[in-house]
């Protein structure tokens, strides 16, 4: 019982779940050993002597049909007496040998017990984490597994895979790692809990971290994309007048921000004034670049063009149209920038096309050919 409670303390299962797995492992050892499909076996764990008692349970029957299964109501009263109390559909427990199973059976118990208590374990795992998704999590890095980061979190392992990790960081065995938990699931194998780095959850957290006034509510974040290691942005929304959300989320000489670069290892993050007008959104969301003037070209499928001056344009598209893809994905708008130059040549084309299309309009007064013109009566 001691060496049941032990395992239990330290897997952070029930000791219940322990006896169930080793009723269970000597019940499947038992088969095994016996190879008797008819009887119908039973174990039992004794918790005076610690010893997982093994019994042949047969049904009380009027006629034996499965001998196996069933003892006559006859044969009952011989063993137990005339006097006792057994009726048809009372079960009889006869002891069995556990002692004789052997070395192989005990193998195989042990893979069973094994396996029980493995998924006891996933169980309290799901149980207690599948409610956190979402969370940041502190851990530790403890190794690595073909690119993917197995981090020990509390009394689990978690995964930080390759695909989840910002290309900007590396980390050594031993490193504290934050997180944010993306996915917790129930597969056969491997770690749980998926961890990620670079998703905008992750970054929310931390803004909501560092930023009191989104901690309490009266700072919203209304939109947040990343591209993890490059570049982010954070769409804000205050509740209240006198508070700038900008300015809140920046802090003082812009320590609150700075604080989340150094957790993001320098990755840019724009702060943006949030809008429910799509089109003074869309000309926030483009900061740094400074906008000339947005048209809505199709207000059904999210299209606007966005003119800006020609000193603006690569600012506006930012290094390999970054900063317009972040805007677009931020606001939900496709976005079109054109400089004004480019604007310009495209409306004299327009115009040009319309001129050359235009045919000069035939004079009232001129003669048909082929007819003679009439004179005035």
């Amino acid at each position: 019982m001691q060496t049941i409670e032990a395992l239990a303390k330290e897997k952070g299962i029930e000791p219940e779940v322990v006896i169930q797995a080793m009723e269970e492992a000597v019940l499947t050892a038992s088969r095994k050993y016996y190879k008797n499909d008819d009887e119908e076996l039973k174990a039992k764990f004794n918790p005076e002597n610690g010893q997982i008692e093994l019994f042949a349970v047969k049904t009380i029957v009027e006629e034996v049909t499965a001998p196996g299964k069933e003892i006559s109501i006859a044969e009952a009263k011989s063993i137990y007496g005339e006097d006792a109390e057994v009726e048809v559909g009372y079960q009889i427990e006869f002891p069995k040998r556990t002692d004789v199973l052997g070395r192989i059976a005990a193998q195989t118990a042990k893979q069973v017990i094994f396996q029980k208590v493995r998924e006891a374990e996933r169980e309290n795992v799901f149980a207690e984490y599948h409610q956190r998704v979402g969370e940041v999590m502190n851990g530790l890095v403890k190794r690595f597994e073909q690119g993917d980061i197995i981090v020990e979190v509390g009394r689990v392992e978690a995964i930080l895979p390759r695909k989840e990790q910002s290309r900007a960081e590396s980390y050594a065995q031993g490193d504290r790692v934050r997180a944010v938990i993306r996915i917790v699931g129930k597969s056969a194998k491997g770690p749980q809990i998926v961890l990620s780095r670079t998703d905008p959850a992750l970054l929310i957290k931390l803004f909501e971290q560092e930023v009191p006034e989104i901690y309490d509510g009266t700072v919203m974040i209304r939109g947040a994309v990343r591209e993890a290691g490059d570049r982010a942005k954070v769409a804000v929304f205050s509740r209240e007048r006198d508070v700038d959300p900008v300015g809140a989320c920046v802090g003082m000489k812009g320590t609150r921000v700075q604080a989340i670069i150094r957790e993001l290892r320098g990755e840019k993050i724009d702060i943006v004034d949030y809008s429910d007008d799509p089109v003074q959104f869309v000309m926030n969301a483009l900061s740094p670049a400074k906008v000339q003037r947005v048209t809505i070209v199709d207000d059904k499928e999210k299209v606007m063009e966005v003119v800006v001056e020609d000193s603006q344009l690569s600012l506006a598209i930012g290094k390999k149209g970054q900063n317009v893809r972040l805007a677009a994905k931020l606001t939900g708008w496709r976005i079109d920038i054109k400089s004004e130059e480019e604007k310009r040549k495209e409306v004299e084309a327009q115009f040009g096309a319309l001129e050359a299309s235009a045919e000069p309009e035939a004079d009232p007064a001129a003669p048909i050919e082929g007819e003679t013109p009439k004179a005035d009566s």
